[in-house]
C-alpha cells in the first residue's frame, strides 16, 4: 500500500457505498482502504454519470513521521491521515505531496492530503448521517 502513496494518489475506504455501475479499479490495502489505480479521469467521469459527487474538501491535512524505515514511516503517516479523514466523516483521501527530509540526521517524511467524500447526490452528507442504500 505504501507504494501507492504519491502525489495524486486517491484512496477510498473499503466498504464505502459506490454506484452499482462502478467497479473500483484498485487494490485493497491492509489498512482498510483501496488505492485507486489507473484512469482517475475515467473514475471521476463514471461517478458523475451515475449521479454521484466526489467532494473535494478544503483545508490540507498533514502528517509528519520520523524514522529510518521509509516504508514504515509512510505507513504511519498514512494511518494518521486516515484518522483525520475519518474524524471529518469522509470516505476518501487524495494525497497532494510527499516529501522527505532529515533533522539532526534523523530522516522524516511529511505527507499532505485533502479529505474527499464520495456519495450519491450534490449535497454533502457526512458518512455517518446516511445509511447505505
Amino acid at each position: 500500500m505504501t507504494d501507492a502513496i504519491a502525489a495524486g494518489s486517491i484512496l477510498i475506504e473499503e466498504g464505502a457505498h459506490l454506484p452499482d455501475s462502478l467497479l473500483l479499479p484498485g487494490e485493497p490495502g491492509s489498512n482498510g482502504w483501496t488505492a485507486l489505480n489507473g484512469a482517475r479521469s475515467t473514475f471521476e467521469k463514471d461517478i458523475r454519470e451515475a449521479g454521484w459527487t466526489f467532494f473535494f474538501m478544503a483545508g490540507e491535512i498533514q502528517a509528519t513521521v520520523f524514522g529510518f524505515d521509509r516504508q514504515e514511516i509512510l505507513r504511519t503517516a498514512l494511518q494518521r491521515l486516515i484518522a483525520k479523514v475519518k474524524s471529518r466523516e469522509c470516505n476518501s483521501i487524495e494525497i497532494t505531496r510527499v516529501s522527505g527530509k532529515s533533522f539532526l540526521g534523523v530522516p522524516y517524511v511529511t505527507v499532505s492530503a485533502h479529505p474527499r467524500h464520495l456519495q450519491k447526490g450534490l449535497v454533502f452528507a457526512a458518512a455517518s448521517s446516511h445509511p447505505l442504500e
